[in-house]
């Protein structure tokens, strides 16, 4: 199986208030995640990844009806939302199968889903722009996360199983596919997740709009035909 082109490193230096503010926010969660989970990867997972699903469902909605408000189009942006929202809903059915999440963690999921729909919603009212930044800084988070993930795999501190069926099913991997082949495409994804919603900021900031696609550059290397 090929590897996924994945550009590591990339951050966006934030530029005024607004960006700063997402960014505190991100360095804050991430913070309370790594004292939670500390190296439980597995288990991060399938919390973050609840939450992580939420953002794209909150942007499609409201771009749905502003767009119908306004009677305009909307450049690609609610397929790519929606698109998102369900590639994160797959890396969770993914990791549930790798990690079986306890009785302690589903009650924090469905607190801190509720929470976290609530407060992204009305951030997104008040500013598309910050909520779109907060998400890029999230998926930024989240590569550096799953490249951790990759180097104990390798290094031997976590397991490498077979790819779970669902997994090998949605990214079409081969039938000897392990989790670390998982891990690879989830966090090209990740990735993906991360410059759109970076240039979806952006935008919304000012710089020209332009049309997108839901669907990663390197899609031909994550599903491949089989």
């Amino acid at each position: 199986m090929s590897t996924p082109d994945v550009a590591l490193g990339v951050h966006h230096a934030p530029q005024g208030l607004s960006d700063r503010i997402a960014l505190g926010f991100t360095k804050l969660l991430r913070f309370c995640a790594d004292t939670f989970f500390a190296k439980r990867y597995g288990h991060r997972a399938i919390v973050l990844e609840t939450v992580a699903a939420v953002p794209g469902m909150v942007g499609a909605t409201l771009t749905h009806l502003r767009c119908l408000r306004r009677m305009e189009d909307d450049n690609g942006w609610i397929r790519t939302l929606m698109e998102e929202a369900e590639n994160e809903r797959m890396h969770l059915m993914t990791f549930i199968e790798v990690a079986r999440p306890t009785l302690f963690e589903r009650c924090i999921i469905l607190g801190v889903q509720w929470v976290f729909y609530v407060g992204f919603f009305l951030l997104y009212l008040a500013s598309a722009r910050t909520a779109h930044r907060v998400v890029g800084y999230f998926e930024e988070e989240a590569v550096i996360s799953y490249t951790h993930y990759l180097a104990d795999i390798d290094a031997g501190r976590s397991a490498n199983p077979p790819a779970p069926a669902i997994a090998r099913h949605y990214w079409k991997l081969p039938a000897d596919a392990t989790l670390r082949d998982v891990v690879l495409v989830i966090r090209a994804d990740e990735a993906h997740h991360r410059d759109v919603n970076h240039g979806f900021a952006s935008e919304l900031g000012g710089q020209p709009s332009r049309a997108v696609s839901p669907y990663p550059e390197h899609a031909a290397v994550l599903r491949p035909e089989a």
